[in-house]
């Protein structure tokens, strides 16, 4: 089977409104799937490793000030405050939403108490909506990265006060 045929092929299959085709032959398969009107959502969860106690603030400062234009200075005060808190980092790449629609309340605020599996944002990564759950006890302290912002692996977007 040649390209051209195939490509035929998948015209007249986006154009009869089947769902999927499968075409099997001697020496080749061939599966076609088109787009449906409802879009499919996927969770997924990936485990978030926790912060070690003295690298983790001092990586979290340095990334602020990149990210937010910040001095130094600034972020070497903001440092020394933060070493009894655990940073919450992004488990992917992705976009980065505090609540879980446009219409809906946050998922949690500053002073908010949050208690392991509790869903803290979604990240967006490839149209895949993840559920970011806490993997620690405590009270929200800071909330490091703004609404609906492109979010690094890694990145912290979270400090919680486990006290």
């Amino acid at each position: 089977m040649e390209l051209k045929e195939i490509q035929n092929l998948i015209k007249f299959v986006a154009k009869s409104g089947a769902s999927e085709v499968k075409l099997e032959m001697d020496d080749i398969k061939i599966t076609i799937k088109t787009g449906s009107d409802e879009p499919n959502i996927t969770y997924m969860q990936q485990p978030m490793a926790q912060a070690a106690p003295a690298p983790a603030p001092a990586a979290a400062a340095a990334a602020a000030p990149s990210a937010s234009g910040e001095g130094t200075a600034s972020a070497a005060a903001q440092s020394a405050g933060d070493d009894k808190y655990i940073t919450v980092k992004s488990p992917i790449i992705g976009t980065f939403y505090r609540k879980p629609s446009p219409e809906k309340d946050t998922f949690v605020e500053v002073g908010d108490s949050v208690k392991v599996g509790d869903t803290l944002c979604i990240i967006e990564a490839m149209k895949l909506f993840n559920e970011i759950e806490s993997e620690v006890s405590g009270t929200i302290v800071k909330v490091l990265i703004d609404d609906m912002s492109p979010v690094e692996f890694d990145q912290p977007l979270f400090l919680v006060d486990p006290s």
